[in-house]
């Protein structure tokens, strides 16, 4: 049999960690982690990360290695799960990844595009142009400089638009002319497997988990990270909403709803992402039996 890299993509909330679990279980394999919130030891109640008795049923691998200080970005996490696998492929010939970066997913699926080191002058000065004139400022500059990434990218995130400046800039060519969306050809095989739950049962089930949240400390864990607020990790939801809070913005009562409410637009954000992909075989969280008996069915096949 091939060595086989089984893919589990899914929504916020779904259940697909207990589900990788039993399949790992099941398969006698080990577990890559493929949620970037998961990666900093600093945020466990917030990222939902596996407690310590799921992390002794199986071995995980990228789950809290870094402290939300640390730069690591989805072209490593590419470059580390590639290097990774050839060792956990050596005893079963098979791994399973899941989790719910989307974009993290498709590096190590599809390869990244080779994007150049950038001057970290250049980095700076895009960024006093947003503390000076916001997003809008970054948006024109984008337009002029390269007008058709300006047609493309999500005209809402700031990160991404600074990314585009800083490429062009530093290396004088327009940050879409590296952008090939070739695939690169993995020396193993991928099977996706994507898990789903009916959408009323899913928003319920993120409402009860973010109510576990707040009971199990998130407010206490936020507060202990305000002054890392401006990092990348902290730019998510959970720690957003509870940082509006302590600034006196919003009531504790408005930061749970916005909590709520901000993680099932993620939800849909993610589901639409994965539609696109007809690679991806569904099935639903309450049919367990039959995603195991297809995953069988694959690997034998």
């Amino acid at each position: 049999m091939k060595n086989t890299l089984i893919v589990i993509p899914g929504p916020t909330g779904v259940g697909k960690t207990d589900i990788a679990i039993n399949l790992a279980l099941h398969l006698g394999c080990e577990i890559i982690s493929c949620d970037s919130r998961q990666f900093y030891r600093e945020m466990r109640i917030g990222t939902a990360a596996p407690g310590e008795d799921q992390l002794a049923l199986v071995r995980h691998h990228f789950i809290r290695f870094l402290s939300v200080r640390d730069y690591y970005s989805i072209s490593l996490y590419e470059r580390d799960v590639i290097a990774l696998l050839p060792s956990l492929f050596s005893g079963k010939g098979v791994v399973v990844m899941t989790g719910g970066s989307m974009l993290y997913m498709d590096a190590v699926c599809r390869g990244m595009d080779e994007i150049p080191d950038t001057d970290p002058e250049v980095r700076e000065k895009y960024l006093e142009l947003y503390r000076k004139e916001g997003i809008e400022g970054l948006r024109l500059a984008l337009r002029l400089l390269d007008p058709d990434h300006y047609s493309r990218v999500d005209l809402h995130n700031h990160r991404r638009i600074l990314r585009a400046l800083e490429i062009t800039e530093s290396t004088g060519k327009p940050y879409s002319s590296f952008l090939t969306s070739r695939v690169r050809e993995r020396d193993f095989r991928i099977i996706k497997a994507g898990i789903t739950r009916h959408r009323d049962d899913l928003y319920a089930r993120i409402n009860r988990r973010v109510d576990g949240m707040i009971e199990a400390g998130l407010e206490e864990e936020a507060a202990s990270l305000i002054q890392y607020r401006g990092l990348n990790a902290l730019n998510t939801v959970g720690y957003r909403e509870m940082f509006s809070l302590f600034d006196g913005g919003i009531t504790r009562d408005r930061a749970i709803e916005l909590i709520k409410r901000n993680s099932r637009r993620y939800a849909r954000k993610q589901l639409t992402w994965w539609n696109r992909d007809n690679e991806i075989k569904w099935f639903d969280a309450a049919r367990q039996d039959e995603f195991i008996a297809w995953i069988d069915s694959q690997l034998e096949g």
